[in-house]
């Protein structure tokens, strides 16, 4: 197996598993105990590690989201605390989620490993919350799930870092993105659903996309060996398994 191979295997695990935190429940019950009101802890706490920073700032980083949601969300979320506060409850809530929800697996302390290696070892160009959110602190061996969570989501920021890059390089803009690949969560990232682009028109340039991202994403993960690289492949994709398992039990 190649690392374009295994970049590809995984993308749908690495974006499912990596980002459950961001929209449970548990997460917005956590916002509001907080002060916040919803959405703003969302922006404020995943912005949060670009630093304090401007909400034209952050847009960049969000890549799909409407420029006037995220500076209504960033001005709210400022109201109630710091952006470095803000994202070091992220940090919490997001080991928070993976001790209370992943299930038991016998390959977290491999599984860690690996993705420990690639995160350490990724160049940061074109993934700026994959930067902002490394050097945040990371949970302790001694709590795997909550150390699994915190690595899925460094993975999940690299690759969307790189997805966007991908977008534009394609032709794609954020609107056309989300009208293609999630038009039901365009309320949520700002737009009117009510007048999105033709979808199926995106087509053909968002194929091209995802194999870029393939492709750049085959980088960071090339730091791997090619058995180790199966190993991570066979791991993630397991565990992925897994968390759908018991979400049908």
């Amino acid at each position: 197996m190649d690392s374009v191979e295994a970049a590809e295997q995984t993308a749908a695990a690495i974006g499912q598993l990596g980002g459950a935190f961001m929209i449970d429940g548990s997460t917005f019950a956590r916002g509001g105990e907080l002060g916040f009101g919803g959405l703003d802890f969302y922006v404020l706490g995943r912005g949060g590690v670009l630093g304090d920073t401007t909400a034209e700032v952050i847009t960049s980083a969000f890549i799909v989201w409407n420029p006037e949601a995220i500076a209504t969300q960033w001005a709210l979320g400022r109201a109630v605390m710091s952006p470095a506060d803000a994202a070091n409850e992220w940090v919490a809530v997001c080991a928070a989620f993976g001790e209370a929800n992943l299930p038991d697996f016998d390959g977290y302390a491999r599984l860690n490993e690996l993705m420990a290696t690639i995160v350490a070892g990724a160049s940061s160009a074109c993934a700026a919350l994959f930067a902002g959110w490394r050097t945040m602190p990371m949970p302790s061996a001694d709590a795997p799930k909550a150390l699994t969570q915190h690595l899925l989501n460094s993975l999940r920021e690299l690759r969307g870092g790189l997805h966007g890059g991908a977008l534009l390089a394609a032709g794609v803009t954020p609107l056309e993105a989300v009208a293609f690949n999630s038009p039901y969560m365009a309320p949520i990232f700002g737009w009117d659903a009510e007048n999105l682009p033709d979808g199926a028109a995106i087509k053909e340039r968002w194929k091209v996309a995802e194999a870029g991202t393939n492709v750049a994403m085959s980088v960071p993960l090339g730091v791997l060996t090619e058995t180790e690289l199966a190993e991570f492949v066979e791991l993630i994709n397991a565990l992925h398994t897994a968390v759908q398992a018991a979400k049908e039990a």
